[in-house]
């Protein structure tokens, strides 16, 4: 007896596109982002300026990246900075920590998420945003560098918006640094097919350093500052209840 195929169709389902809300809905989902924006801007402004860490939340303890972030964050307290990352575990935690416990300033811009995301113990200032966007932000506004080690797409995303943002001029021509040679490496190659397909400059590559010596990452995040930095004071308004 012959066989038939015999597969189950599903029955056809309606989609719809969630267009645009009620004008109300609208105006207070832009009055939810401007808060957020008011809450992270008081809670950073009076920050010394930072040197923020980007990297995987899954990352544990005894993780060779994990031991390298907490390095970076003991590195960036010696300048006198303060070490800035997304709040979170992994890499976060380990800059976080590495700052923290040798008595430098260390602060996080968490997101809640349904899983991963809980602040890290190793903060002395942290703020929670409910959209990425508002987080990003806040995480590039504070900062002189960037250090950018190994994570998924929440870093990847982190990276190129950075990179876009120097590209574009948009803000400074500050140092970028990715940590882990082999990690990156492939990242690297796709870069170099783009300046190949003209999508991108060659000198656009120039904008990241790509390491595994902490010490060269420190240099190369040194000289910048030494050549640039340039801190405005800002002064504390008693009427609007600002504390540092």
């Amino acid at each position: 007896m012959e066989k038939t195929d015999e597969r189950i169709i599903p029955a056809k389902q309606s989609v719809y596109l969630d267009g645009p809300k009620p004008r109300i809905y609208e105006l207070g989902f832009a009055w939810q982002i401007l808060l957020q924006f008011i809450k992270g801007f008081r809670t950073l402004h009076f920050l010394d300026p930072c040197i923020t860490v980007f990297g995987s939340a899954r990352f544990k303890e005894d993780h060779r990246y994990y031991k390298a972030a907490q390095e970076f964050g003991k590195r960036i307290a010696s300048l006198g900075f303060t070490t800035m990352t997304g709040g979170g575990p992994g890499i976060m935690e380990a800059a976080n920590r590495g700052a923290f416990e040798h008595g430098g300033m260390s602060v996080g811009c968490n997101i809640k998420l349904p899983f991963e995301q809980q602040p890290n113990p190793y903060m002395q200032k942290w703020i929670t945003f409910d959209y990425f966007f508002i987080r990003k932000v806040l995480l590039v506004k504070y900062s002189y560098a960037f250090i950018i080690m190994p994570g998924g797409f929440g870093t990847m995303d982190e990276l190129f918006e950075t990179i876009t943002l120097v590209q574009t001029k948009v803000i400074t021509n500050f140092p970028i640094v990715l940590f882990g040679k082999e990690y990156f490496q492939p990242l690297m190659e796709a870069i170099d097919t783009m300046i190949e397909s003209g999508t991108i400059s060659a000198e656009d590559k120039k904008l990241i350093l790509l390491t595994d010596d902490i010490e060269e990452a420190m240099q190369y995040i040194q000289a910048y500052i030494a050549k640039n930095f340039k801190v405005k004071k800002r002064r504390k308004l008693w009427w609007l209840l600002e504390k540092r």
